[in-house]
């Protein structure tokens, strides 16, 4: 029949096993493929890697695009844009705040990675999840790169976010469509951001390490980010909202949620 060879492939990760051809029942750590076809499946995983990164930069400059289009539109008079520079330097206050006390709990969490995932000092992960880590933390690096990854998503979507709500305000005096045009391209950033980052992330970490069990120390990075994020989020936007009550409704005595209180803008 066809001339094939049989090649120890054992230091591949299941990934590129599952790419390359099927396990010998007579000898386990033995595959057998074409001849020449190893080389034709590396190029086709090196090419789905490329593809990757390639939709990764097409992501960020959509949203790039999508920000100069923003950021060109009538910011308003004076007075709109002065409660705009309040709104944002709250907003950065709070941003600022926030990733200074996530930084520690960062670190912190990338040492334990590295200690009790990477170096496993208790000896509780097999071998067959463990692999030879060359004494490199795999883990802990992803987790810290995806922590980054997640916080740079963040700080891109607050930044185009509160320069974007007083132009929204600005259009909807014109009409509804052009408010909705500006407030959903200012979501789509930081949408289009996070999948760009995301996929740039985790597909140069693959390619780096060559392991498939990073993705999970890069997924827990971004999701411990989003977590506070969301949580310390909620937490602002709900004092923001007590506050523009108490001093709408208490001290000037105008209804909730009236556009004349700049912190109704800022909720």
């Amino acid at each position: 029949g066809s001339m094939r060879c049989y090649c120890n492939l054992e230091n591949l990760d299941p990934f590129q096993i599952r790419m390359i051809g099927f396990r010998q029942k007579s000898a386990p750590e033995t595959y057998s493929l074409p001849y020449g076809a190893g080389g034709f499946f590396w190029r086709l995983e090196l090419e789905i890697l490329y593809l990757a990164i390639a939709a990764g930069i097409v992501a960020l400059v959509f949203a790039a695009l999508l920000t100069i289009s923003i950021l060109k539109s009538d910011p308003g008079t004076e007075e709109v844009q002065a409660i705009g520079r309040a709104i944002q330097e709250g907003a950065m206050a709070f941003l600022s705040r926030e990733y200074r006390l996530l930084a520690i709990f960062v670190v912190g969490m990338t040492i334990v990675l590295a200690v009790f995932i990477d170096f496993d000092v208790l000896d509780k992960i097999p071998d067959t999840l463990s692999g030879d880590n060359d004494g490199v933390p795999k883990t802990a690096i992803a987790y810290l790169v995806g922590a980054i990854g997640s916080a740079l998503a963040g700080f891109i979507g607050m930044t185009i976010a509160v320069r974007a709500n007083t132009r929204t305000t600005v259009q909807a005096q014109k009409g509804l469509n052009p408010a909705l045009r500006i407030a959903f391209n200012s979501g789509s950033v930081m949408g289009v951001s996070v999948v760009g980052i995301g996929l740039i992330g985790i597909t140069v970490m693959y390619w780096i390490f060559k392991d498939a069990n990073i993705i999970a120390g890069f997924g827990f990075g971004a999701s411990s980010i989003a977590l506070f994020a969301r949580v310390g989020g909620g937490i602002y936007t709900k004092a923001a909202d007590v506050g523009a009550d108490l001093v709408g409704k208490i001290e000037l005595g105008i209804p909730e949620d009236d556009p004349r209180n700049p912190a109704t803008v800022a909720d």
